[in-house]
């Protein structure tokens, strides 16, 4: 009997962590999707001299601090990013049965980019609490460039930031594949509303969402290219800077206003993803 017992605590006690770190994945994906949300408004504002400014992640950190109760809204934001991470981290540690199928050199290359988004993600947590201290210094931006300046003084430190250029051209390509493969969307299951439903929400607001993506990432490759080929490190630009090269077109403020509406539906997707996907941590 207590061997029986021993075994049905060990697999309830399993069943509680992988549900803990299945409500972490939630949260994260809830407050990545907040991010999306803000930045996309406030762009879309300034798209058209309403006010709000061109923002990317650290703009809305920026912002959530001069609202009422700032800091916590900051400190409660950086805890969402962070759980955000962690599930970028299981993820790497972890097994998946989507995984499990691909090629191996598939799983190590999509691995590395959980870690690098996990590491990302937990950066701007840091970032958010550092501005709640008063301790964030030049900002993420000064902060980037400077090291950018640094590398671009060795040999090494040029090619790695072609690398980099590079790195990100694939991700900002494989945002559109997505959209072409139908990926995104697998795993929606209906809870409170039907399936059908939540998945038609994820797919329209999903697609546009990752093409909104693709295009500041693939403005992002297009600024390191810069940087490497010129040698100069105030080419390194974040979201808000990719707004800016659009808002530069004749059709500027159309095309800064389509993409912002393009991340109000990756906060969307993600929003939807948060409730519903089954995401089958182990």
């Amino acid at each position: 009997m207590s061997t029986i017992t021993q075994t049905a605590r060990s697999a309830k006690s399993s069943f509680e962590y992988t549900e803990w770190k299945e409500k972490l994945a939630r949260i994260g994906h809830a407050a990545k999707g907040a991010v999306y949300g803000i930045a996309g408004v406030l762009t879309l504002l300034a798209a058209f001299n309403m006010g709000g400014q061109k923002a990317g992640k650290s703009q809305v950190i920026d912002f959530l601090e001069k609202q009422p109760f700032g800091q916590v809204l900051v400190i409660l934001m950086a805890i969402g990013l962070a759980c955000y991470a962690f599930y970028r981290f299981v993820q790497v540690a972890g097994k998946s049965e989507k995984l499990e199928k691909k090629e191996e050199w598939k799983r190590k290359v999509m691995k590395a980019g959980f870690f690098i988004s996990g590491v990302i993600y937990l950066g701007f947590a840091v970032y958010a609490v550092m501005q709640v201290l008063g301790s964030s210094g030049s900002g993420s931006g000064g902060g980037k460039q400077g090291i950018v300046s640094s590398m671009l003084q060795h040999t090494w430190g040029v090619v790695l930031i072609y690398i980099a250029a590079a790195l990100l051209m694939v991700k900002a390509i494989y945002q559109i594949i997505k959209v072409k493969n139908k990926e995104y969307y697998e795993g929606v299951r209906g809870m409170n509303v039907g399936v059908k439903k939540a998945k038609s929400i994820v797919k329209k607001a999903g697609a546009i969402g990752f093409i909104a993506r693709g295009i500041l990432i693939g403005i992002t490759a297009y600024f390191f290219f810069q940087a490497a080929n010129n040698h100069d490190a105030s080419q390194v630009k974040g979201t808000s800077g990719a707004f800016s090269f659009l808002q530069e077109s004749s059709s500027g403020p159309w095309l800064m206003a389509a993409v912002a509406i393009g991340l109000i539906g990756y906060a969307v997707y993600m929003v939807v993803v948060s409730r519903y996907k089954e995401f089958h941590i182990k």
